[in-house]
């Protein structure tokens, strides 16, 4: 009976571990973000409550190179941050059972650090680390990788809102 009880929890580590990826349609069934603004195309790690491995395959039809800039594309540093969160707010938002009716929104952005351009071609690597979490809301702590070195660097905090919230009012302005 033992051998059965250690191989049952063998096969569920196993499938566990297998399933830390995320697909296109894994994500939108999380995040609220759709075209032009969801940044996050795949996610290849993901520990619960700790950590987020996602990718954002950058692209010349992204709509922000039009006019960031047109002789010079560069994706804007603001985005990569945008990118940071989404992940954050992927990993954190599996964990919310009542997902549907809540949003995940910024309350602050610190030690935001640019290293190199992101560029048309490129492969954003997001690594994104929980330092603090609470139901409602969190400090996460992200790297945007290129090539394997860092882009950008930040920490973020957000806060979990009911989404029937009605725009101007208490809640929203106190964030």
């Amino acid at each position: 009976m033992t051998d059965t009880n250690q191989t049952t929890e063998a096969k569920t580590d196993a499938s566990a571990a297998a399933n830390t990826g995320m697909e296109i349609g894994d994500i939108f069934k999380i995040l609220p973000h759709r075209y032009p603004f969801l940044l996050i195309d795949r996610v290849i790690e993901l520990v619960r409550m700790k950590s987020i491995v996602a990718l954002k395959n950058v692209t010349i039809t992204e709509p922000f190179f039009q006019g960031h800039f047109p002789d010079k594309p560069i994706m804007p540093g603001v985005l990569i941050v945008e990118a940071i969160a989404q992940a954050g707010g992927l990993l954190l938002l599996t964990e919310v059972p009542n997902r549907d009716e809540m949003l995940m929104v910024f309350t602050g952005i610190e030690k935001a650090r640019f290293r190199r351009p992101v560029v048309p071609g490129d492969q954003l690597r997001i690594e994104v680390a929980v330092k603090a979490w609470r139901i409602t809301a969190a400090r996460l702590e992200g790297k945007a990788y290129v090539d394997g070195k860092v882009a950008c660097e930040a920490t973020v905090t957000c806060r979990l809102v009911p989404r029937a919230t009605s725009t101007g009012s208490a809640e929203t302005e106190n964030l």
